[in-house]
């Protein structure tokens, strides 16, 4: 049986491990192989040494780069409903995103309609799905530029990182969305990280020249020349990777000087971050790993769980459902019964959260808590059918606490579940031996004497923090204006001096702020079950 005690003494983390770790679920949330973003990292690093680049540059390349598409949850929403089948923007639209507008439009099209299909078929994708995607293209681009820069704040980073976010969508041309900076004007850092990325994808599509020909051909249009060029001519030496191992060790030990670090609270803020990540996946999600590691906390406590096992077990829950993102968000929003293909995937969320935290020393040892939280004492639980013998105390409180609390959020295919029938499931969980019983007392007893959380940020109104948590429940205005008993426009009103005060300026932007500040409460606001969906 795994010790009870967390095995961690130092209570510091190299910054790098984590956003390394993070960019591992960034290359599931977007479905490319595992370690692309790692690679992204180690051709910026490269190419900025080729360039002559100063250490700050190279620094912040390297990081951009493994976090360029940390915003990508904020709208997989939105792409499940736009895209016809999972992944299709993956496969069909980032190998042109830094291509010309013709070749852009073409695989947005391809990617609304996929090639294969009737024609016919084809023909009535392309007349509903582009004109969506057309109403969406502008919020779904703001909104992921939200969401790198408020995430990417909690790292650690230098506080440059994060501003360079809102360059991601520029070109060396000029035709960025919406009109955009252009040449010099994109910083150099995010110029590098534009090839780096795109470079890496090419690579992994077509090899090693392909790659080369392809960055060369976007030189002057997406890409400074005086970045791609030097690429395109130094792209076998750039390129040069083990085709065999694991680019783990390369990429931290790329990470430009001085290493930082993070220490006691700046860690669980950034596992914080990682949470959030992963929670805005969907609306459902919103705030709950954040609220399960106060639970699980709260109750570990009342187990006997000393400071480090407790410290140890929050930042396991924080960080409990980052494999999520592996899972088409459809499958998580379906209303019926999930086919067995279907449920499978959904078993392996957990799978997915122990590999991404499997590769940092440091977050490894959160593994044995994190990933057990669907396991089961009888071995009725995934994704490995554990049973009691191998499960920690931590493990079971956390088991109960991820329970509990998602019995009483709303999910598309059930009622939200009251506190007391919630109370009621758990005690026939323990009935059945499949949940600990001590562990679901204690979560049981925590749950029952939270502290309701009364203050504002951002010197919001109580009505206005009411309209956030709505907004991050995925309600629309007229949902919000029903659901709070207000005109329309006194919603809308509300919405925008709200975003103001919160720096935002997209609904991806106010659930973040919301699970930052500890809005997002569920049963704290009425929320229509039936979130709209289409």
């Amino acid at each position: 049986m795994v010790s009870d005690r967390s095995p961690q003494d130092n209570d510091e983390v190299r910054t790098a491990e984590v956003v390394a770790s993070l960019s591992l679920a960034t290359d599931l949330g977007i479905g490319v192989p595992l370690e692309h973003g790692l690679h992204s990292a180690l051709i910026a690093t490269r190419l900025g040494s080729i360039l002559g680049v100063d250490p700050e540059t190279q620094a912040q390349a390297y990081y951009t780069s493994l976090l360029f598409y940390v915003g990508c949850t904020a709208t997989a929403k939105t792409a499940s409903e736009v895209f016809a089948v999972d992944n299709a923007l993956t496969t069909y639209g980032v190998p042109v995103r830094f291509g010309s507008p013709a070749q852009m439009l073409a695989g947005m099209s391809r990617a609304v309609a996929p090639p294969g299909r009737p024609l016919a078929v084809r023909a009535l994708q392309l007349a509903r799905g582009m004109p969506a995607l057309a109403r969406e293209f502008g919020d779904v681009v703001a909104a992921d530029c939200d969401v790198a820069q408020m995430l990417t704040t909690r790292l650690g980073l230098p506080l440059v990182v994060p501003a360079l976010f809102a360059h991601a969508s520029d070109r060396w041309d000029g035709r960025g969305w919406p009109a955009r900076p252009k040449g010099e004007a994109i910083p150099l850092p995010m110029r590098i990280a534009h090839v780096a990325r795109d470079a890496a994808f090419q690579r992994m599509l077509g090899g090693d020249e392909f790659a080369a020909r392809v960055v060369r051909g976007r030189a002057g249009g997406a890409f400074d020349p005086d970045v791609a060029e030097p690429f395109a001519q130094h792209a076998a030496e750039i390129l040069a990777f083990d085709p065999h191992g694991s680019a783990w060790s390369e990429t931290l030990a790329a990470e430009p000087a001085p290493h930082l670090m993070l220490r006691d609270e700046a860690i669980d803020r950034a596992l914080g971050a990682m949470g959030d990540f992963a929670d805005l996946v969907s609306p459902y999600f919103v705030g709950h790993s954040a609220d399960v590691a106060g639970l699980a906390a709260d109750a570990g406590r009342r187990c006997g769980l000393d400071a480090a096992q407790t410290i140890a077990l929050r930042r396991g829950a924080l960080v409990h459902d980052v494999g999520r993102v592996a899972v088409p968000v459809r499958i998580w929003e379906d209303r019926g019964p999930l086919s067995p293909d279907d449920w499978e995937r959904v078993r392996l969320h957990a799978y997915y959260t122990e590999r991404v935290l499997s590769r940092s020393p440091f977050l490894a040892e959160l593994a044995p808590v994190a990933a057990f939280h669907h396991e089961r004492l009888d071995g009725s639980g995934y994704h490995r059918g554990t049973t009691a013998g191998a499960l920690t105390t931590p493990a079971r409180v956390l088991a109960a606490a991820d329970a509990y609390h998602t019995m009483t959020e709303p999910r598309p295919h059930r009622d939200t579940l009251s506190p007391a029938r919630a109370a009621r499931q758990l005690g026939e969980e323990v009935r059945t031996g499949r949940l600990d019983a001590d562990a679901v007392v204690a979560v049981l007893a925590a749950a029952g004497q939270r502290v309701p959380r009364v203050p504002r940020p951002a010197g919001l109104t109580d009505r206005e923090s009411e309209v956030v948590v709505l907004l991050a429940r995925g309600l629309q205005t007229k949902q919000v204006a029903r659901a709070l008993g207000i005109s329309v426009k006194t919603a809308d009103s509300h919405i925008q001096n709200a975003y103001r005060k919160m720096g935002v300026s997209t609904r991806a932007g106010a659930a973040l702020f919301a699970m930052q500040h500890g809005l997002a409460i569920w049963g704290e606001l009425p929320i229509e079950r039936a979130v709209d969906r289409s």
